[in-house]
């Protein structure tokens, strides 16, 4: 099924976005195309990281391209962060107007004993809800704590409200997995194109 639903691939602009973001603590580049086939090339220089990012981009059918590198022997934070900075801004950008989009978008994804969904609004108003209890923050030494601060950066450079649940699970890599597949699939309902919508899905005209 196209995310263009009744509207042919030729008769719109490509929806793309190439960001750069270079600060004294990292170097990021992220190139995303929204009307993708799931291609990811994903090099942050933290693996769990590149891991999670890569499902988004397969299980979200965005063609997504980042390299990003930081101060890695301080900390992995200002790495994660950063990108979730950086991916919000490439998101927001590649929706330009936000005509014709879908907004809503909502994924239920289980892995094994976990079951994780996410509900995303496309609505210019960043919120973050975020209820997931790990078993354990770390993952050989990769602190995944801090993947709540990728994604409150993720929201507030998106303009995105995004709710996290994790209703339950045991096992941290699983949580973690189900988390990034769930919201693969909710951006992937909310940022597609409907043929019934006329401007942007909003009683204000405007999102």
């Amino acid at each position: 099924m196209s995310k263009a639903q009744g509207t042919p691939r030729s008769a719109r602009a490509p929806r793309r976005a190439a960001i750069d973001r270079r600060t004294t603590e990292t170097q990021i580049r992220i190139e995303l195309a929204l009307d993708g086939r799931g291609n990811g090339r994903v090099s942050t220089t933290i693996p769990f990281l590149d891991h999670m990012l890569a499902l988004l981009s397969k299980h979200g059918f965005f063609d997504l391209t980042i390299k990003a590198k930081g101060d890695t022997e301080i900390d992995d934070h200002h790495t994660v962060e950063d990108t979730g900075i950086v991916l919000g801004e490439a998101f927001k950008h590649a929706l330009g107007k936000k005509e014709g989009i879908r907004r809503f978008g909502f994924a239920s994804v289980p892995l094994d004993e976990t079951l994780a969904q996410v509900t995303v609004d496309l609505s210019g108003r960043p919120y973050l809800v975020y209820r997931v209890d790990l078993p354990q923050r770390r993952i050989k030494a990769f602190d995944i704590g801090l993947f709540e601060d990728f994604f409150q950066a993720l929201v507030a450079s998106a303009g995105m409200n995004l709710h996290v649940n994790v209703l339950y699970g045991r096992n941290p890599h699983h949580i973690m997995e189900a988390i990034f597949k769930a919201l693969a699939k909710a951006l992937d309902q909310a940022t597609s194109l409907d043929a019934r919508v006329s401007g942007v899905l909003s009683t204000k005209g405007k999102l």
